[in-house]
């Protein structure tokens, strides 16, 4: 059996409370996201020479800054672990010469998160979808069902300049792949 991927698309409902908090977590996200990328610039301008300290030195957590700042603790702990991933991705991507150097993120351009599933904590059930760290369900519009076989995975937030709300769910799936068979013709 091999493990597979497979992503559903849907358009959230979100009321005003809801949209709020969605706000404070896109916000803080790219706050540390832009957070840690100056304290990298920083060691990167330091020590411009010798790239090998640069590629092995390890991010800081997130919960580094909690301290600090507090608004952090009241949005979803692993949307702010993912910030830290993607930046160490960017990374990754511009020393091995895949990207540029990583780019500041933006409040003007497209805002998302991302979430993972960790103890059943994104459930989707009747038309609504229960993420971390926000209290009521929100409402979705499901226009296809997601196979009972199919676990979820993480869920991408995102808001459109529109100000449409969408919501990316990554599922993983079993399936047993057969060996194409070729023939030759003698």
């Amino acid at each position: 059996m091999t493990r597979l991927n497979k992503a559903f698309k849907f358009r959230l409902q979100p009321n005003k409370s809801q949209e709020v908090l969605l706000a404070k977590t896109f916000g803080c996200v790219r706050f540390v996201y832009n957070k840690m990328l100056a304290e990298r610039q920083e060691t990167y301008e330091k020590h411009k020479d010798n790239k090998g300290i640069l590629k092995n030195q390890k991010f800081p957590t997130p919960a580094k800054y909690k301290d600090e700042f507090p608004f952090l603790k009241e949005v979803d702990s692993l949307a702010l672990a993912n910030a830290q991933i993607n930046l160490q991705n960017a990374y990754t991507n511009y020393f091995v010469g895949r990207a540029g150097f990583p780019k500041y993120k933006s409040r003007k351009h497209k805002q998302s998160y991302t979430t993972n599933m960790v103890n059943g904590n994104i459930k989707l059930e009747d038309g609504h979808i229960k993420l971390p760290k926000i209290k009521e369900k929100i409402k979705i519009k499901q226009h296809r069902e997601i196979p009972a076989d199919y676990k979820i995975k993480s869920c991408t937030i995102s808001k459109t300049k529109s100000g449409k709300y969408y919501i990316s769910i990554l599922t993983e799936y079993e399936k047993e792949i057969v060996p194409a068979t070729i023939e030759a013709v003698v």
